[in-house]
């Protein structure tokens, strides 16, 4: 198998000699299956990651290729992404489809970013910096004809959003009150956006890497669409995907208004703190349903998993979160009345 991917690995990069040093998973990549490699390309070492579908239903999204389009297109935009190289649709290589990135060094475990202050450099400007990258997706605006995949808005991203997670719990034949609430509760005060644009849908701490200077790419495009800007900010800003670190709003690791200010700077539109809050119960809602998706799937003969199994053992927290979040003397507070 290693010769015929040095094979194909030599037409895609234009190397004449190719020698696999090293090839082992890679740290980072949840949704996908992630191996990092290092060749000798013509008697120059050089760092690749190999990028794979996982196999599980629970984490329906892009196929492989619309996720290196959406790389491609990203790194165009001048995204910090792990820059996309090349891809494989032949089987008799890697035995299913990949795609080939550039190896990106640094840490992307979301306790260990946020517990590790030596990682990203000055956290105040790490904030921003992820505001500013973040306003840069931002500017990726329908209609994009290599991203012909996405389904075209038909109906305001809050509704879509509330809709698909109903249906999962539909499915699953779950009956939690608490995210029943909540998703009434964000049918009830959706707003329809301003504008839409292309939206990571994942955009949190554990899916960007950081080295010790500062941040070195955004990872998991698996479950960008078209939507509503602010939902991302409201993902980096929900309480579940703080990891503990409760005290730091955004994601973490610094301030609401840090991040905001960055994401102000770089799109030249001010915040809207209330939106922000808003899409936040939604992140929770999201959470608690895909945890209520890993017990699922966990249980099933396909694929039993500790891993999935812990995930899912989290749901009455988020559940919790949703509660206190959508608590009356909470908006009363939040829009000062």
């Amino acid at each position: 198998m290693l010769s015929r991917f040095s094979e194909w690995l030599a037409d895609a990069i234009g190397g004449t000699s190719i020698k696999i040093l090293e090839f082992r998973p890679s740290q980072h990549g949840s949704i996908d299956r992630n191996w990092s490699f290092l060749a000798d390309i013509d008697g120059v070492p050089r760092s690749f990651i190999i990028r794979k579908r996982f196999p599980t239903t629970v984490f329906a999204g892009h196929t492989t290729v619309e996720e290196f389009t959406l790389l491609q297109v990203a790194h165009e935009h001048g995204v910090k992404v792990p820059r996309p190289i090349a891809f494989c649709d032949d089987p008799d290589v890697l035995g299913s489809s990949f795609s080939l990135l550039e190896n990106i060094d640094g840490t992307s475990s979301g306790s260990d970013v946020v517990r590790d202050v030596s990682l990203g450099g000055d956290r105040s400007t790490l904030a921003q910096r992820l505001g500013r990258e973040l306003a840069k997706i931002h500017r990726i605006r329908p209609p994009v004809s290599c991203l012909s995949f996405f389904d075209a808005p038909t109906s305001p991203p809050a509704a879509t959003e509330i809709a698909r997670m109903r249906s999962i719990l539909d499915r699953l034949n779950i009956r939690r009150p608490a995210l029943e609430w909540g998703l009434r509760w964000t049918e009830s005060n959706a707003t329809n956006p301003e504008r839409i644009t292309l939206v990571h849908s994942d955009f949190r701490t554990g899916n960007y890497i950081l080295d010790s200077r500062g941040l070195t790419a955004v990872l998991e495009w698996n479950f960008a669409s078209w939507g509503d800007p602010i939902s991302d900010l409201g993902s980096f800003c929900a309480e579940c995907w703080r990891f503990g670190r409760n005290d730091l709003e955004a994601g973490g690791i610094g301030t609401r208004s840090e991040f905001y200010d960055g994401y102000r700077m770089e799109s030249g539109t001010k915040v809207d703190d209330t939106a922000v809050r808003y899409w936040e119960v939604v992140a929770h809602l999201r959470c608690a349903v895909l945890a209520l998706q890993m017990g699922q799937q966990d249980r099933s003969e396909h694929q039993p998993s500790l891993a999935l199994a812990l995930n899912s053992r989290i749901t009455a927290e988020i559940e919790l979160l949703i509660v206190r979040a959508t608590a009356p003397v909470t908006w009363r507070n939040v829009r000062g009345s």
